[in-house]
């Protein structure tokens, strides 16, 4: 959809709510039509102004913002995005969120003496102007599929070298993406996986705790130096580029504080194009997100000979990231995101028979 964007501002500060909406106000293209001070008051505004966005804060009185959520999705299903704490029990109520149907989240501003005020109102509203393009379909898959979590294995596979990296990228939306993609790798997964999920500090490492709940595979924030095996995910820290190199017969993650790519840190394009110097058969993805990240990263992967998947417009709840791969001409196959894992799975199955064959 084009502009104006019809928002909903819902904040039991008050001073929150002016801040946020004169964040929103100064963009010609949003227009905030109402305020909320508890989660009670924003279920009766959205049936009655039915907005094109919420901005939701978690802790409030009357009415917190989990339990408005949950009442939005099924009375008035609106995409919604968080407002949350920089605390680790913020994380996880916020992964609770979206595991509920919320579209995206963003740290909380502290105030307007916060040093990086300008990139918080262009992040603010960057999401913003993202999640109002949600199409209704795709905002109620968020909120209808609960996460299936498989049963868990009594021992861990055998390890064998590392000789295929999955590696992943994602952005708005993709932390239920990584979410259903996880769940669809068996856990003696001849390959390792990498992760690029933008997200703000303080929030990686709850996400790749959430992830191994999920999946067979054993998922953990990447740390300096650790070795990536098979069967592995490993998923890049906030504010921190990842990167993979070879040291002796080992693939040791490196991670390093360089500039920002693509308004990025970790970034999608580091690191796949990390990946495209090494004896490696990779596989690139590309979910949900906003941006053209991971573009430069994708073509890479194919220069070094690997495939490429993309998530397709009808499952993506931003359909940019994917979308601007395709159009570089930089992906093999373009999938709903319940047909990725099995694809990948499949390719990988044929690779080695056809290996072992020969």
């Amino acid at each position: 959809m084009a502009g104006p964007y019809r928002v909903l501002v819902v904040d039991d500060s008050s001073f929150m709510r002016q801040f946020i909406s004169d964040f929103l106000s100064q963009d010609p293209e949003i227009v905030v039509v109402g305020t909320a001070a508890n989660g009670q008051e924003a279920v009766n505004l959205v049936e009655a102004l039915r907005p094109d966005v919420v901005t939701m804060d978690i802790e409030m009185p009357v009415m917190d913002g989990l339990t408005a959520l949950r009442k939005i999705m099924n009375r008035c299903p609106t995409p919604v995005i968080m407002l949350s704490s920089y605390t680790r029990e913020g994380a996880e109520t916020t992964y609770r969120a979206l595991e509920m149907g919320a579209v995206d989240f963003i740290a909380k501003p502290s105030g307007t003496i916060s040093p990086d005020i300008e990139l918080i109102r262009q992040e603010i509203i960057a999401k913003v102007k993202a999640a109002a393009t949600v199409k209704p379909e795709n905002l109620r898959s968020l909120w209808q599929a609960a996460p299936q979590f498989p049963p868990l294995e009594a021992s861990l596979p055998a390890r064998t070298p590392l000789t295929r990296v999955i590696a992943i990228g994602a952005s708005t939306g993709g932390p239920r993406a990584l979410q259903e993609l996880l769940a669809g790798f068996p856990a003696d997964l001849p390959a390792g996986v990498l992760i690029v999920q933008h997200m703000p500090p303080g929030f990686t490492r709850a996400l790749a705790e959430r992830l191994d709940k999920v999946s067979l595979l054993q998922v953990r924030e990447a740390r300096e130096g650790e070795e990536l095996l098979p069967g592995m995910a490993l998923v890049a820290p906030a504010s921190y580029h990842l990167t993979l190199k070879r040291v002796g017969g080992r693939y040791v993650v490196r991670l390093n504080q360089d500039a920002p790519v693509n308004g990025h840190r970790p970034s999608v394009d580091v690191m796949m194009s990390s990946l495209a110097f090494l004896d490696l058969e990779l596989i690139g993805v590309l979910l949900t997100g906003m941006g053209d990240d991971g573009v430069k990263g994708m073509a890479a992967v194919k220069k070094a000979g690997g495939i490429t998947f993309a998530e397709d417009e009808s499952t993506a709840v931003i359909y940019g990231m994917p979308r601007t791969a395709v159009e570089a001409g930089v992906v093999d196959y373009t999938l709903p995101l319940p047909q990725i894992a099995p694809a990948i799975v499949s390719l990988i199955n044929k690779a080695k028979v056809k290996a072992g064959s020969s």
